[in-house]
C-alpha cells in the first residue's frame, strides 16, 4: 500500500502558466509530497514518465530499478529519475518507507540530466546540510497549504530551486566524493544482474572479481548494507516480480528461470521478501 502522508498536486492550468513565466519557466514544480510505501509494496511507473522525479528516502530501505539497473536505497539516499524512463520501487519485508518527492519541469532539468539515475548517499554532516533539505521540503508545503496565487508559486518555485541544487551538487562534496560506489562493488553487480538465471557462491563470484571472498564481502557490505549473495538473492525476487507483472510463466517456470533448483525453496524466499506468495503478488489488485 502506497499512503499519502503530505501531498500537494498544481492545477493543470496553473502548470501550464509556470511554463510561460519567465521568473519559473526554468525550474518549477509540478507536484511534491511525503508518501510511504508499506513493507513489501512495489511503488513506481510502468510506463515512462512524463516528468522529473526527485526521491528522498528519509526511513527504511529497499531496492529501486532504473532502466534495468538495480540498486539497494536506504535512509539518506536520494535519486532522480529522468523524464522519459520507468523505475520500480520495492520496499523491503517488515521494512516501511517514507519518501520526500518532487516532480518538476523546466529546462534546467534537461541540462542537469547527466546527474540524474544514480543513488547517491547523503552523509549526515554540517557540509552537506541533511537537515536542512528536510527544513526546504516543510517551507515547501506549508506554502502550498496557503494556495497557488502568483507570488507564492513563484516563491515555492525559488525554494524548490534551492533544494533541489543541495541534492545534486552534494556529490561535489568531499565527504560525498568518497562514498561513490566502489568500482569493485560496481563491477559486482553488473556481474550479478546479468547471471540471475545462475546459482551463484561467493567464492564464484570472488573469483570472477579477482579478490578473495572475505575482502570481497566486506567491500560489498560497507557499500550496499548486504552481503553479496543476499543482494543476488534480492535482484531474483525484482526479477521474478517483472516475470509475474508481465508473462504468463507459471511459478515453477520461474523459479528455474532463475536458477532455483525447487519452486518451494523459491515461493519460500520470494515470500520472506515481498510479504506473499509469487500467486498472492501476481493476483493481487493494483
Amino acid at each position: 500500500m502506497i499512503r499519502r502522508i503530505r501531498y500537494f498536486e498544481i492545477p493543470r492550468p496553473l502548470v501550464n502558466e509556470q511554463r510561460r513565466n519567465p521568473l519559473v519557466l526554468d525550474l518549477f514544480l509540478t507536484e511534491t509530497g511525503e508518501i510511504e510505501v508499506e513493507q513489501g509494496t512495489i511503488w513506481g511507473s510502468a510506463t515512462d514518465i512524463e516528468k522529473y522525479l526527485l526521491v528522498f528516502c528519509t526511513r527504511g530501505s529497499g531496492f529501486v530499478q532504473i532502466d534495468n539497473e538495480q540498486a539497494s536505497v536506504k535512509a539518506d539516499q536520494f535519486f532522480i529519475i529522468p523524464k522519459g524512463m520507468a523505475f520500480k520501487y520495492y520496499s523491503e519485508q517488515n521494512t516501511t518507507t517514507r519518501f520526500l518527492v518532487a516532480y518538476f519541469e523546466g529546462w534546467k532539468a534537461m541540462r542537469l540530466g547527466k546527474e540524474f539515475a544514480l543513488v547517491r548517499n547523503l552523509v549526515p554532516s554540517v557540509n552537506n546540510m541533511v537537515a536542512n533539505r528536510e527544513m526546504l521540503f516543510d517551507e515547501i508545503f506549508n506554502n502550498l497549504s496557503k494556495g497557488y496565487h502568483d507570488e507564492n508559486l513563484e516563491y515555492i518555485n525559488f525554494c524548490f530551486g534551492h533544494l533541489l541544487a543541495t541534492f545534486i551538487y552534494a556529490s561535489r562534496t568531499e565527504d560525498e566524493v568518497q562514498e561513490e560506489t566502489n568500482p569493485v562493488v560496481r563491477r559486482a553487480v553488473n556481474y550479478l544482474g546479468k547471471n540471475l538465471g545462475e546459482k551463484l557462491t561467493l567464492q564464484k563470484l570472488a573469483d570472477e572479481m579477482g579478490y578473495s571472498p572475505t575482502y570481497l564481502s566486506t567491500l560489498f557490505k560497507k557499500e550496499t548494507n548486504y552481503s553479496p549473495i543476499s543482494y543476488f538473492s534480492h535482484l531474483k525476487i525484482l526479477k521474478a516480480c517483472e516475470y509475474l507483472d508481465y508473462t504468463n510463466l507459471k511459478v515453477k517456470q520461474i523459479s528455474f528461470h532463475l536458477g532455483y533448483t525447487d519452486p518451494y525453496y523459491f515461493t519460500k524466499d520470494f515470500k520472506k521478501k515481498m510479504g506473499m506468495s509469487p500467486r498472492a503478488y501476481r493476483n493481487r489488485v493494483v
